[in-house]
């Protein structure tokens, strides 16, 4: 298996902190956001490599700060070759470029560079073990109006996914889709099919929304905290919520 970290955006709805700066490198009680991605990864006996798919303006910081971290794993860049927002792949565009660059065709795990939680990956793969197909990580945000913002899912009693809702009006669950999902090697290949059909290349929920159509995705909920840090807001949660734990230790 392989763990792709997709850390390619310009995140604009953050400048000025972010303009010159990968979100994914900000500090978060004082350690790289990516750090906290990258350390729920580093036991998982599955995951053979890990790669970080970045752009070519920011290719530096991410080299930089791959030479002073220490992990025991293979550990790459992949770059996109751009330079701004309004070249940008899309998070779909970008993975179906690195699995065709690289021709991949292990499974995959996936997952936000932006995203931090504190969920079990090992359960994860664990649950994706038993179902023998897709499945994502989902979250129970508890509020039909923050699950407006995100991918909304409905499962049926073995967990599969029956509906998919991506920033709905009128979300038919609270159940929302974290940036977290590991897929079969035929999954890798149906990312590839969903680009060459022409779909949307920019969000992954437009694709997990066409892929539970044509295979079987299976959601894993879990529970404890997590922050999908795409504001100042998020990322001011997401710092008090860690300086206050490490106060506590």
């Amino acid at each position: 298996m392989i763990a792709v970290i997709l850390a390619g955006g310009f995140a604009k709805r953050m400048w000025p902190l972010t303009k010159d700066k990968p979100k994914h490198l900000l500090p978060v009680a004082g350690k790289p956001m990516l750090t906290y991605v990258l350390e729920k990864i580093e036991p998982l006996d599955d995951v053979e490599q890990i790669i970080i798919s970045t752009n070519a303006a920011f290719v530096t910081y991410f080299s930089e700060f791959l030479s002073k971290y220490k992990i025991k794993k293979k550990i790459s860049l992949f770059v996109e070759d751009i330079y701004s927002e309004k070249e940008k792949l899309g998070s779909v565009g970008a993975l179906g470029y690195l699995i065709r660059k690289n021709n991949i065709e292990d499974e995959l795990l996936v997952i936000g560079g932006d995203n931090i939680f504190d969920f079990s990956l090992s359960k994860f793969l664990e649950f994706f073990r038993q179902k023998k197909a897709n499945a994502i990580a989902l979250f129970n945000i508890k509020s039909s109006e923050k699950a407006k913002l995100y991918g909304v899912v409905s499962i049926d009693s073995e967990f599969q996914i029956v509906d998919f809702q991506e920033k709905p009006d009128e979300p038919r669950s609270t159940l929302v889709s974290t940036a977290c999902y590991v897929f079969t090697r035929d999954g890798v290949k149906c990312i590839l099919r969903y680009l060459e059909k022409g779909n949307d290349p920019d969000k992954m929920g437009h694709f997990i929304e066409w892929l539970y159509k044509n295979e079987k995705v299976y959601g894993f909920i879990f529970s404890g905290i997590w922050f999908d840090i795409g504001s100042f807001e998020s990322y001011h949660e997401a710092n008090e919520y860690f300086l206050g734990k490490n106060r506590n230790q």
